[in-house]
């Protein structure tokens, strides 16, 4: 593998979703940017979200609503004040992904046709049918594909991050410092210094950590993974979405049936044709997501099947086509008709709720390095992300970001970095055993840290997760690297992260549950931190919620 010499951005951004689109697009107000993608451009969590953006738009609706449904599904560690923040500062932005072109659904009266999703109060999730995540992706691409001043550089993998500390020359820095990231070009077959004045993750999720997962085959924790390494603390990352709604099917392991179904009227029912949500919750089929998903859990494990049924036959084909047209058209290619027959349904890993610890405006430990999306921990989820806040989230922060990044614009560009090491001698890679490693990470954490957890499994999961990572770093050491061993590398790292916090975590909260710690504690009302070079530490206890309403506000 070649190293190259050093190329140079005023602005690195290391992802190619919603938020890291948005933060380019801003950012070229103050010079360059590149953005750097592993596979295509369009590839990114963002661009399989169906459900959409959740804001305050209606006439009916109110920010205290929304605050207190995020609050209330948070479980009680969403940050208050980023809660308030991303709530009143989201609907301007969302206008403003109107005049980038963006085409939400309208309602017959031309306004925007507002959907409901698990734990919300009104409606107020803004949609373009039912891939929203693809329509957003696309606007932000055609703006920013007519900047000059943004290269964006597909299948780009960011391996490592270029840290002051670690360059054999004098940086001119007195502190450490984020200069930007060693990314492989595989066509090329080379290793490039990609130097930087700011870098941004915007690298998205963990989802393939688990066996069975509504994300792509991109979401291998590759930020989260690279942050750790460099320095910078992570947080909450116990706290695992899984979406109670993926497609039952052979051939469909990763088709998501969006929530907003049960928003519209659908239930959900055991395969003897059962209704069983209001047994788990009494707000039934519309209960916060990780309620739904234990029930589903719950119920699958008694009646001993393998997945349970979302009826939405009472919502007629008329409804069901023009609202949701990628689920229609998906499952009848599946040979499922949802408007004659249930679908088969089963939960799967989603949304990782915790990430790269960050500050109001997205800044992590290490200066001049940001992360935002779902790389990224705010503080807004809590313990269990309120549905149709992710994108939310990403476009607040982004836009955030782009603003407090400037200050690091002004000044000499970054210090010359070293070439990337490669190894001394090549041995004959065993393709195999990467293979293996790949498939039992994610088998062990799918059987052992899933839903539902206790002392034994989780304990049993760091024994064999520390095995596969002792292996794998042996082979990242002794081999020229790929981006399958380096995603490998990442998802194992990302693996042990879980499992440290998850074990430390002696309480059953939002989406963590553990069958040894049934009930929450206040002892545990806090967010819980992880460190390169220490154990794992607890923030301050977060201010109790909901914020109360008043008696003329609707519920």
């Amino acid at each position: 593998m070649r190293s190259e010499a050093p190329r140079y951005t005023d602005t690195l951004v290391i992802g190619s979703g919603l938020a890291g689109l948005w933060c380019a697009l801003q950012a070229s107000q103050w010079g360059s940017v590149t953005v750097v993608t592993k596979k295509e451009r369009v590839e990114s969590n963002t661009s399989y979200a169906q459900g959409g953006i959740a804001a305050v738009l209606g006439p009916e609706d109110r920010p205290e609503l929304h605050i207190r449904d995020t609050l209330v599904a948070g479980a009680g560690l969403c940050h208050p004040d980023v809660v308030e923040t991303v709530v009143k500062e989201g609907p301007p932005l969302v206008r403003k992904l109107l005049d980038l072109g963006v085409r939400f659904t309208r309602d017959e009266n031309g306004s925007l046709e507002l959907g409901r999703e698990g734990g919300h109060s009104m409606r107020r999730i803004v949609h373009a049918a039912d891939r929203t995540g693809a329509e957003v992706e696309r606007a932000l691409l055609r703006a920013v594909e007519a900047r000059d001043n943004i290269t964006i550089l597909e299948h780009h993998f960011a391996a490592d991050l270029i840290l002051a500390s670690r360059m054999c020359r004098a940086s001119g820095e007195s502190e450490e410092a984020c200069w930007g990231a060693y990314v492989l070009s595989p066509h090329s077959e080379s290793m490039i210094p990609f130097q930087a004045k700011v870098t941004v993750l915007a690298s998205g999720g963990s989802g393939k950590v688990y066996r069975y997962t509504s994300n792509p085959d991109i979401a291998t924790g590759d930020g989260i993974a690279a942050a750790f390494r460099a320095g910078a603390r992570v947080s909450n990352l116990e706290f695992v979405q899984f979406h109670p709604t993926c497609l039952f099917h052979p051939n469909a392991p990763r088709f998501l049936i969006t929530e907003a179904l049960r928003g519209e009227g659908a239930v959900l029912k055991t395969l003897d044709g059962e209704e069983f949500m209001k047994r788990h919750d009494p707000r039934g089929d519309l209960a916060p997501r990780d309620v739904v998903a234990r029930a589903i859990d719950d119920e699958m494990k008694q009646h001993g099947h393998e997945h349970v049924l979302l009826d939405a036959t009472a919502l007629g084909k008329e409804f069901l086509e023009k609202r949701f047209p990628q689920v229609v058209r998906t499952c009848r290619e599946y040979g499922i008709d949802p408007a004659t027959e249930p679908i088969p349904v089963v939960p799967a890993a989603h949304y990782m709720c915790g990430g790269v610890r960050v500050d109001a405006n997205g800044a992590t430990d290490i200066p001049r390095l940001y992360a935002v999306g779902e790389v990224a921990h705010t503080g807004l989820h809590g313990a269990n992300r309120l549905a149709s806040n992710s994108l939310l989230e990403g476009l607040v922060f982004a836009q955030r970001t782009s603003r407090d990044l400037r200050k690091w614009l002004q000044g000499p560009p970054p210090p010359k970095a070293d070439r990337w090491r490669t190894p001394r001698t090549q041995y004959p890679r065993e393709t195999v055993i990467i293979r293996h490693n790949w498939r039992e990470v994610r088998r062990v954490m799918w059987d052992y840290v899933g839903i539902v957890r206790s002392k034994e499994r989780l304990a049993t999961a760091m024994s064999r997760i520390s095995i596969i990572r002792e292996d794998v770093e042996r082979f990242y050491r002794r081999f020229a690297v790929d981006p399958e061993i380096l995603e490998l590398r990442n998802i194992t790292e990302v693996a042990e992260i879980i499992l440290r916090l998850a074990s430390a975590r002696r309480e059953s909260r939002g989406l963590h549950y553990n069958r040894d710690y049934p009930e929450p504690s206040d002892e545990f009302r806090r967010d819980s931190i992880l460190g390169r070079m220490g154990g794992v530490s607890w923030g301050d206890t977060i201010p109790e919620g909901p914020v109360e309403t008043t008696r003329d506000e609707k519920p």
